[in-house]
């Protein structure tokens, strides 16, 4: 993939990578996995909203889809307008390890060449992984752009290991999404293919900060209306 083009001022523009890592193990489906592919369809929008409101920060998004093993859903960095969201179909296990893997790849390959920020990498899960999670997180951490990724962890259900996502995370001042319905899980997809890309994309001493939901929107309490997971 070439780099990007120069803008006007004849410097590459900064690169920010967005990472999805997508739970559908066989505990997804019914009513999540269908919540997951709403919740990404409904965000996309805002999504490349952001990415046109920040005109010298040439964004690309991928996804990986992990269950019994683990694949790239979205394989090739693609702008957010050009991102047609194909739905996700859960069964399996649940090989986060193998997922890890692939982002590692990925993070040290061709197309992360250049200038960039720090990518964002979400992971949203609602049980356990089966495989070696630890030693794959090890190695994520050793990579540079892994390191110091904005790392954000949506746990879908009350059975989701929130000590993983804690892990995952590694910084006590994010703090995992809690959805325990649809709805929830659509905003949470929202904010966090939205709100970490703001605060990676903006200018050195701007002041944005990544600035959390409330209790009450990660998850803390659930509407009446909606099938409680």
């Amino acid at each position: 993939m070439a780099l990007a083009p120069p803008s006007q001022s004849g410097v590459a523009r900064r690169q920010l990578h967005v990472f999805l890592l997508l739970d559908c193990s066989g505990s997804m489906a019914g009513d999540r996995i269908a919540s997951l592919n709403y919740a990404m369809r409904t965000a996309l929008p805002e999504f490349r909203e952001v990415a046109a409101d920040n005109p010298e920060v040439e964004m690309f998004v991928r996804s990986v889809r992990f269950s019994g093993q683990a694949e790239w859903h979205v394989a090739d960095p693609l702008p957010p307008a050009q991102l047609e969201w194909q739905d996700l179909h859960a069964g399996g296990e649940s090989a986060l390890g193998a997922a890890l893997r692939l982002l590692v790849e990925a993070l040290e390959g061709d197309t992360m060449k250049g200038r960039q920020l720090p990518p964002v990498i979400v992971l949203a899960s609602d049980g356990l992984p089966t495989d070696d999670f630890e030693d794959a997180l090890g190695e994520l951490l050793a990579n540079e752009l892994g390191r110091n990724a904005i790392r954000v962890g949506i746990a879908i259900g009350a059975d989701a290991d929130m000590d993983m996502l804690r892990e995952f995370i590694s910084d006590p001042a994010i703090k995992p999404l809690k959805a325990s319905n649809s709805s929830q899980l659509v905003e949470h997809i929202k904010w966090a293919t939205t709100a970490p890309v703001k605060a990676a994309s903006s200018p050195a001493g701007a002041g944005d900060k990544l600035i959390q939901p409330t209790a009450r929107d990660a998850g803390d309490e659930a509407p009446g209306s909606d099938v409680i997971w």
